[in-house]
C-alpha cells in the first residue's frame, strides 16, 4: 500500500470553508491601503541568502536558526525562502531605481517562511501584510503608520489592541548603550539563561526581549536606552508622541521594545492583543533609515510595519461581519427535458448583469437540488421547470428569509434581487 503524502508540518492548507474570510480580509486591505496612497509591489519568494544576512543581522535568531536556506544545484548559489518582506521590498526598490522618482509608499501581501516550532498563531509558512514608506524621514510618517493601523482595526471589527511604542536612537546611541548594558549583564552573568549567554557578546540588546520569567527582574533593572538618546532621536520621539496624542491614538511607552531585526533605528512599535496567548503581537514595525544603504542603495530614510494575517483572522473569529459570508446571489435549480439549455442561458445572462450564480450540475430531483442550493450559501434559488421554459420566466425563492416565491421574467430578476 502506498503511504499517503501530507502537508509539511507548520505549512497549512487553507480550505474553501476558510478562504472566504481570507478573501474578505484581502479586499479590505487593498481598499484601506489605496485610501492612504500605497501601491502594491510583488517580489519573489526566493532571494539570495546574503540579502537577509545583510539586512536582518547575522547574529539574530532568524538568520541563525529559522531560515529555510539551500544551495541551488545548478549554479551553487545559496538561496533562502523569504523570512520577512522588508528586505525583498528594499532590494526591488534599489534594483529598479524606484526612489529616483521620489519617495515611495508600497505594500505587499503574501507567504513568509521560518523554521520554528509550530503553535497557534505561529507557523512555518505564515502570511504577512507589509507596508513600507521609503524616502520619508520625519516622525509624521511614523505616526501615520500607527494611525492607519487604528483605522484598520475598526474596518475589521477588531477591538482590544494596544499600541506600544519605543525608540532605539541612532547607531551611536546604541553603541554607547550597548557598552553600558554589556557591563551590567556581565555583573549579573550568573542570572542569565543559556540563550542570553549565547547572545551576550553578539547581540546583547536582544536579551531585553527575552520572555523567560526568571530573567524579568534582571531585565527590568538594566540600564534604559532612552537615557542615552541623542537630541535628534529624542526630538523625533517627542514629536511622534505629540502627533499621536493630537489624533486621539492611545499608546504606552515600552522602554524594552527592541524588535528582533537588527536594521531598526529610532521609532519601533507593536500592536498587541491579550486574546492570543503567547503570540500576542499582531502588527509590528518601525524606522530603518540605514537599511537601503546597507543593502547597496543610496542612503535614504524609511519606515514600515508588517502584520500577521493568521493572527488577525483569529481575532476576527469573534467578529464575523455579514460581508465575510458567501456573496453568492443565485443557485439555479432545473429539471425537465427542455430546461437544460434554458438554464445555461439564464445563468450566463445573469452573470453578464453582474450576479454571482451557480448552475446546478449532476442531476437529481428538485428536493435534492434545493438542499444543495441552501447549502451553497446563495441568497436565492432560481427554479426552472418546463413551465418556466414555456413562459420565458424563472421562479425565484428566497433561501435566507421567509417570503413567498414569485415567478418573474428573466429581465426582472436583477431588479428583484437588488430590491
Amino acid at each position: 500500500m502506498v503511504s499517503s503524502i501530507k502537508a509539511i508540518r507548520g505549512m497549512n492548507d487553507i480550505l474553501p470553508s476558510e478562504t472566504y474570510r481570507w478573501i474578505y480580509f484581502e479586499q479590505v486591505i487593498h481598499q484601506w491601503l489605496a485610501s492612504y496612497g500605497y501601491r502594491n509591489i510583488r517580489t519573489p519568494i526566493l532571494e539570495q541568502t546574503d540579502l537577509f544576512v545583510r539586512s536582518i543581522g547575522e547574529v539574530t535568531d532568524i538568520v541563525e536558526k529559522e531560515m529555510y536556506t539551500f544551495t541551488d544545484q545548478l549554479n551553487n548559489d545559496s538561496l533562502t525562502l523569504r523570512p520577512e518582506g522588508t528586505a525583498s521590498c528594499v532590494r526591488a526598490v534599489i534594483e529598479h531605481s524606484l526612489l529616483y522618482s521620489g519617495p515611495q509608499r508600497l505594500y505587499y501581501l503574501g507567504p513568509m517562511f521560518r523554521h520554528e516550532r509550530p503553535q497557534k498563531g505561529r507557523y512555518r509558512q505564515f502570511h504577512q501584510v507589509g507596508v513600507e514608506a521609503l524616502g520619508y524621514g520625519g516622525p509624521d510618517v511614523d505616526a501615520e503608520l500607527m494611525i492607519m493601523c487604528s483605522r484598520l482595526w475598526k474596518l475589521l471589527g477588531i477591538s482590544g489592541l494596544r499600541l506600544e511604542i519605543g525608540t532605539l536612537g541612532n547607531s551611536e546611541t546604541r553603541a554607547a548603550y550597548r557598552t553600558h548594558l554589556l557591563e551590567y549583564l556581565e555583573r549579573h552573568r550568573n542570572k542569565l539563561d543559556e540563550d542570553s549567554l549565547r547572545r551576550l557578546h553578539t547581540n546583547p540588546l536582544r536579551i531585553l526581549d527575552s520572555k523567560n520569567p526568571e530573567l524579568q527582574e534582571t531585565i527590568e533593572n538594566a540600564p534604559k536606552l532612552i537615557e542615552y538618546l541623542d537630541s535628534e532621536s529624542k526630538n523625533h520621539f517627542d514629536e511622534l508622541q505629540a502627533i499621536l496624542q493630537d489624533q486621539g491614538i492611545a499608546f504606552m511607552i515600552n522602554l524594552r521594545l527592541v524588535r528582533g531585526l537588527d536594521y531598526y533605528n529610532r521609532t519601533v512599535f507593536e500592536w498587541v492583543s491579550d486574546q492570543l496567548g503567547a503570540q500576542g503581537t499582531v502588527c509590528a514595525g518601525g524606522r530603518y533609515d540605514g537599511l537601503i544603504e546597507q543593502i547597496g542603495g543610496k542612503s535614504a530614510p524609511a519606515c514600515g510595519f508588517a502584520m500577521g494575517v493568521e493572527r488577525l483572522l483569529a481575532l476576527m473569529d469573534q467578529h464575523d461581519p455579514a460581508e465575510m459570508q458567501s456573496n453568492l446571489d443565485c443557485y439555479i435549480v432545473h429539471q425537465g427535458e427542455t430546461t437544460r439549455d434554458y438554464a445555461w442561458k439564464c445563468a450566463e445572462f445573469l452573470r453578464d448583469k453582474g450576479l454571482d450564480v451557480i448552475l446546478h450540475c449532476g442531476g437529481g430531483n428538485f428536493k435534492a437540488q434545493m438542499k444543495k442550493a441552501d447549502a451553497s450559501g446563495a441568497y436565492y434559488a432560481l427554479i426552472i421547470g418546463d413551465e418556466e421554459v414555456k413562459t420565458n420566466q424563472v421562479t425565484v425563492k428566497s433561501l435566507r428569509q421567509m417570503s413567498e416565491q414569485v415567478r418573474l421574467n428573466l429581465n426582472d430578476v436583477m431588479q428583484f434581487i437588488k430590491q
